[in-house]
């Protein structure tokens, strides 16, 4: 540095000579010394600060032109994700169409989300903007303010925020499945964080209309599960937009579309991810567990690298140690999961069992970041305290109600998991996964999770407010709350009762239906169902390890009275339902004696005095029904019970035969002459059977698991006894041949068509020829497989052809029948009979696609058109699980289409004596089931016993 001169004080002043007194010289020796030191420390002081100038000027020579964009950046990298904290400012929503009139929705029931859920506010809700504007009791001069003002009037009715799928792939694996429909998944590794289900996005997935009919309104669109990191989701509004593109469907993009980068000056918006463990990404690249953790901890090592780098050169930046810096450390392919490390990314992680859910756990601990939720979870409830151990928030848990057992890591799965988990402290959605479950009966999840325990408050929650949290989303959906988005359901009832249904749907404030309608729901339905009691097998499910024991206890010819009976069924020798206890002011009792009910009455009857001295004379078992019912037991058909426990594993099942059109049949078993028969089969004591049994299904129909044209012969079998062995395990050996045609693209139909009409013409070979003869000659059904209704047609036109020929009447059954109402009176008069299954339609393929959807989108359903052309209808399943749901869907049936057009006797008999008859059964399947504080078809009702004629015993439940 150079120095700076300093005055020189050797040399006096020219001029100044003149002499003072030594005393003064002195003093002014000191003085002069004084400032002379004084002037030198300012001079060193300013002589600092220059140098200090000159410094910091030299180092500026090496600082960046974007030095502050650098700064930003690296500030940026600090700030959490979430909404910028003016958010709730706005006045208009970013995804305001323009055009849209204000709403003011009169007279409503509101379930805010609020206070945990348990806040319901009477009053009117006003929508503008997008957004909601007031709640409550909006003042009239106020609302004078709004022009245009569209007023709808909810009469009381049930209002809940928009429901929320977290888990679905709408729109990625759309709808009717075609070859070139299914983004799902990709196959190009086990860790892909770079890719997006939004680039996948179908904005015509016929789906969409169907789900928001359900009262959808947000979708979380998420990856498949075939890898270990499947890449990023994707919320979005289920609405078609003025854009029509994909991306004006996101509720709020995370970041620029085309880019990866932010506004630095604002905090980083939420993303999503998803991740799957266990068998999904094991099965599809032939690895094991082991393969799939190193896999998470490689990419996460990785991410970590570039985290490692980008922290460290923010230091330097913040340091001024400009020289050599460069730019930013950066790495399209691993950005995300650096973001997942930075706390700024949802992780939705399918992961079952406990096993994967350990080893989850300890990769968040390892690499310091949180999963937002475990998604399936089936075995969550049996390790509450486990999760808590996950770095960060505890994860929340995603989940089925139901559907369970489909492979070895849902086996353990449990009704009680809701309930068992948030009595835990943890927070539980309900989903879809869509195309798994038809999102658009969400609202169904939530409904059997209430019905098996979990509170009412939690129960809507779990697809409203839960998701909307656990998403990070809080701050816009999943409340009705003044400034959030104007997405509202308004219900025909409790959105917890059976059969729940959208009089509306608001999306941006946007009505979704545009002739909505409406089937008018009894009045008990305008309030949450009083569900039973299940603490005790919600004990057991975890005491056991989630397989407790489901055998019912046999009480054998023991004689039973029930008292306070409200209502009883049976069936009459034609096969009719009847109600025979008619005094609805009083109840009943019944008493049973051998399996087999001896009278009914009320009051001080003759059933009375029977009982008396039944009593008297032997021990008699009286259960009080507490105003339930006694009904006729129902009947499953259309999924394999009884030949499969696992269907993923394929050394639980019976397997899949030989199809003479699609392979060779084995000339050791007959050749294409050959016809197997299911009952061989059969395999007892399957938990899915147990279950439907103790649901009061104690009959199940099925055919050979079939990949072709022929299936085989049904039979019929009792779900609740212990092996083929025991006294009426098997109902009946064979009911009926079953076929499928149009199901599969090889060979084509027409070769089906032709391979039918000679099978009806001539009869064919061997067994295969001897039952089509007993087809044509009127004396076995013919059960086939069929969704398009051009198929139908044909098939109706060569039945007529054969009966003109042979003057005997074919029996015929469709099974599946997606697109039978187009041609319903035509089915009637051919004197056909139809299985919907399932009962819900779903326009899963092309063959399948033109559906009647049945309310709010339509006002008939399949089944009140059906039955109004005189079709014997009967309602099928299409998986094990969901054999112990047949009442629910039966009740559901006629709910949804009203007691005028389908009564609950006919709902009964739709998944009982209509079954029977259209598949062969010669003798009814006589059971009875008794339940507990309800109806046999609603949530309020607990099957406490069945009545079994057949084994003559009574089982307990």
């Amino acid at each position: 540095m150079e120095k700076i001169p300093l005055p020189n004080t050797s040399e006096s002043h020219p001029g100044r000579s003149r002499a003072y007194p030594k005393s003064s010289v002195r003093m002014h020796f000191a003085v002069g010394v004084i400032l002379r030191s004084a002037f030198v420390l300012v001079l060193l002081l300013l002589a600092r600060n220059i140098y200090g100038v000159i410094s910091f000027n030299r180092r500026l020579q090496y600082v960046p032109q974007n030095a502050k964009e650098i700064w930003a950046r690296c500030q940026q990298l600090k700030m959490p994700a979430g909404p910028p904290s003016n958010f709730h400012e706005r006045t208009v929503s970013d995804r305001f169409e323009a055009g849209t009139p204000p709403t003011l929705i009169r007279n409503a029931t509101i379930w805010t989300g609020r206070v945990n859920g348990l806040e319901v506010v009477k009053g009117d809700i006003l929508v503008d903007q997008g957004l909601i504007q007031a709640i409550g009791d909006i003042e009239p001069a106020y609302l004078n303010s709004f022009a245009g003002l569209v007023t709808v009037d909810a009469n009381g009715a049930w209002v809940t925020p928009g429901i929320i799928d977290m888990h679905s792939h709408i729109g990625v694996g759309s709808l009717p499945e075609l070859e070139g429909s299914d983004d799902t998944n990709s196959m190009k590794g086990l860790t892909l964080p770079w890719l997006r289900s939004v680039d996948g996005l179908n904005t015509h997935d016929q789906s969409y209309e169907l789900s928001i009919s359900g009262g959808i309104t947000t979708a979380n669109i998420l990856p498949g599960s075939a890898d270990a990191i499947g890449g990023q989701a994707f919320p979005i509004k289920l609405r078609h937009t003025h854009e029509r593109s994909t991306s004006s469907m996101l509720l709020e993009p995370p970041f620029t579309l085309n880019g990866t980068h932010v506004d630095p000056s604002l905090p980083p918006r939420w993303r999503q991810m998803k991740h799957a463990c266990g068998e999904n990404p094991s099965r599809e690249y032939s690895g094991t567990r082991m393969d799939t953790q190193w896999a998470f901890r490689e990419a996460y090592n990785n991410a970590r690298k570039v985290k490692e780098e980008q922290d460290a050169y923010c230091e330097k930046a913040f340091a001024g140690e400009w020289k050599g810096l460069g730019p930013f450390p950066e790495n399209l392919k691993w950005e995300a999961l650096v973001d997942v490390l930075r706390g700024r990314v949802k992780v939705h992680n399918h992961c079952y069992e406990a096993v994967d859910l350990d080893g989850m756990v300890r990769l968040t601990n390892e690499f310091k970041f949180s999963i937002a939720a475990f998604h399936h979870a089936h075995e969550t409830y049996l390790v509450p305290d486990l999760l808590k151990k996950a770095y960060g928030k505890t994860p929340g848990i995603a989940l089925f109600a139901t559907n369970a057992r489909y492979k070895r890591e849902a086996y353990r799965g449990s009704e009680f998991a809701p309930r068992i988990l948030a009595e835990n402290g943890l927070q539980v959605v309900m989903k879809s996964d869509h195309n798994v479950l038809n999102s658009r009966h969400l609202i169904n999840e939530a409904q059997q999770a209430h019905f098996y325990g979990l509170a009412t408050n939690l129960a809507i929650a779990s697809v409203t407010t839960t998701p909307a949290t656990i998403l990070g989303m809080d701050h816009r959906i999943g409340f009705i709350k003044t400034g959030y988005d104007a997405d509202i359901v308004v219900w025909d009832s409790h959105p917890l009762a059976l059969g729940a249904a959208p009089q509306q749907v608001f999306i941006d404030g946007i009505a979704q239906l545009k002739t909505p309608h409406v089937t008018p729901k009894p009045v008990h339905a305008q309030q949450a169902p009083a569900t039973p009691n299940f603490d005790e097998e919600a004990r057991l499910a975890v005491d056991y390890d989630g397989l407790p024991p489901l055998e019912a206890r046999s009480i054998g010819p023991q004689a039973v009275f029930f008292t306070n009976v409200g209502k009883v069924h049976m069936c009459g020798k034609e096969g009719e339902i009847s109600r025979i206890l008619t005094d609805s002011g009083k109840t009943g009792h019944v008493l049973v004696k051998g399996g087999k009910i001896v009278c009914v009455g009320s009051g001080d009857s003759i059933c009375s005095k029977s009982f008396k001295a039944e009593a008297e004379s032997s021990q008699v078992k009286i259960i009080d029904l507490h105003g339930g019912s006694i009904a006729p037991a129902l009947t499953s058909y259309g999924s394999p019970l009884g030949l499969a426990e696992i269907d993923q594993e394929s050394s639980t099942k019976d397997g899949s035969i030989n199809d003479p059109l699609t392979g060779t049949v084995p000339k050791i078993v007959g050749g294409d002459g050959s016809l197997i028969r299911a009952v061989d089969g059969l395999q007892y004591s399957g938990r899915d059977a147990q279950l439907a049994y103790r649901a009061g299904v104690t009959a199940g129909i099925s055919s050979p698991v079939s990949s072709g044209f022929l299936s085989g012969l049904g039979t019929a079998f009792s779900t609740g006894v212990f092996h083929k062995l025991s006294k009426g395990a098997v109902l009946q050996e064979e009911t009926a041949v079953h076929i499928s045609i149009g199901s599969y693209t090889t060979p084509s139909v027409s070769t089906q068509i032709a391979l039918l009409r000679r099978l009806l013409g001539d009869g064919g070979n061997g067994p295969l020829g001897e039952v089509f003869r007993s087809i044509v000659n009127g004396e076995l059904p013919l059960v086939i497989k069929v969704d398009s209704a051009d198929i139908m047609a044909t098939l109706i036109k060569l039945k007529q052809d054969i009966e003109r020929d042979t003057k005997t009447h074919l029996q015929f059954t469709f099974v599946g029948a997606s697109e039978a109402h187009i041609l319903a009176r035509e089915i009637g008069n051919a004197g056909i009979g139809v299985i919907l299954s399932p009962v819900r339609p779903f326009p899963s393929t092309w063959k399948a696609k033109r559906i009647l959807p049945g309310p709010p989108l339509t006002n008939e359903s399949i089944v009140s058109t059906l039955l109004r052309h005189n079709v014997t209808v009967g309602i099928g399943i299409e998986e094990s699980w969901m054999a112990r749901n047949i009442r629910f869907d039966a009740g559901w049936v006629a709910l949804e289409a009203g007691e005028s057009n389908v009564s609950y006797e006919q709902a009964l008999a739709l998944a009982s004596t209509n079954i029977a008859k259209l598949l062969g059964l010669r003798n009814q399947n006589s059971d009875l089931v008794a339940v507990a504080h309800g109806d046999f078809l609603s949530f309020e009702g607990k099957p406490t016993a069945i009545i079994s004629g057949n084994r003559n015993t009574v089982d307990l439940l």
